[in-house]
């Protein structure tokens, strides 16, 4: 078992990993300083754990230290910071779902390169809403797409709300950032990648046309809440796609978006 140490003071410098989560500024800076991703919820810490992600030390309730001992007896040397919810509170900035967090490390950035073998590819474009991109990964998991890739701009998949919302499937579905966009677009294309960019355009196809082509390799490119995909982006695609509407609803959230794409060009 790992070692338990019983924590009373906010202010304890054991909790550094787990101060303010909500503050999204604060919280890049730390996490890209230290290399580290929070997992909160009991269901996430086992998933980061399944997926062979290194923990720094876990911030326990009491009564989550007998369901998650098989995951604490996984690294005997990692500490396990006992704390009350009142007191994980006061560190985090928030009610802890659950009163369970663990601060694990990150990865290196997988290669391009080796995330162009498989059939679909989804691109998340300077999406900004951190629920978005979480969703986003779990609609990408459980309709069997192959790789995410995200531009410079867009949120962090690995920030707290990503992997919550994602519930962790984010550790599940292959991802990097991309370094140059929509300059990689044509690396994607070079390897036989149909780049299908989802937007209102007076061009734009129907998904169901999409669909009907059955290309062998696809990239779905998604864009920014509100605003879209910008004109550079659209110009460098081979075709725009639009989802048919009904009740005179225009469009759909970016993430529900992918989730109907994704489901449509199944294979």
């Amino acid at each position: 078992m790992s070692p338990l140490e019983p924590v009373s003071e906010a202010t304890d410098e054991r909790l550094a990993d787990y101060v303010k989560l909500r503050e999204v500024t604060l919280r890049r800076l730390l996490e890209e300083e230290h290399g580290l991703f929070i997992a909160e919820g009991d269901k996430v810490i086992r998933r980061a754990a399944e997926a062979g992600y290194e923990p720094r030390s876990f911030l326990l309730a009491p009564r989550w230290l007998d369901s998650l001992g098989d995951v604490l007896e996984r690294w005997p040397d990692v500490p396990v910071y006992v704390v009350s919810e009142e007191l994980a509170e006061q560190v985090t900035g928030f009610h802890v779902h659950r009163g369970a967090l663990a601060s694990y490390r990150r990865r290196p950035a997988m290669e391009l390169e080796t995330l162009l073998e498989g059939r679909r590819i989804a691109i998340f474009d300077d999406i900004v809403d951190h629920t978005n991109v979480g969703a986003g990964f779990r609609a990408a998991a459980a309709m069997g797409v192959d790789a995410v890739l995200v531009s410079p701009t867009c949120a962090d998949p690995l920030y707290r709300r990503s992997v919550k919302v994602s519930m962790g499937t984010v550790f599940q579905v292959p991802w990097t950032r991309l370094a140059s966009w929509p300059g990689d677009l044509e690396r994607l294309q070079e390897r036989g990648f149909v780049a299908a960019a989802f937007a209102l355009t007076d061009d734009s196809i129907s998904l169901d046309e999409l669909a009907a082509q059955r290309h062998e390799k696809l990239a779905l490119i998604f864009g920014t809440e509100g605003h879209g995909l910008k004109p550079h982006v659209l110009e460098r695609a081979d075709l725009t796609v639009r989802i048919p509407m009904a009740g005179g609803v225009d469009s759909l959230n970016v993430a529900s978006s992918a989730a109907v794409a994704f489901y449509a060009t199944r294979p």
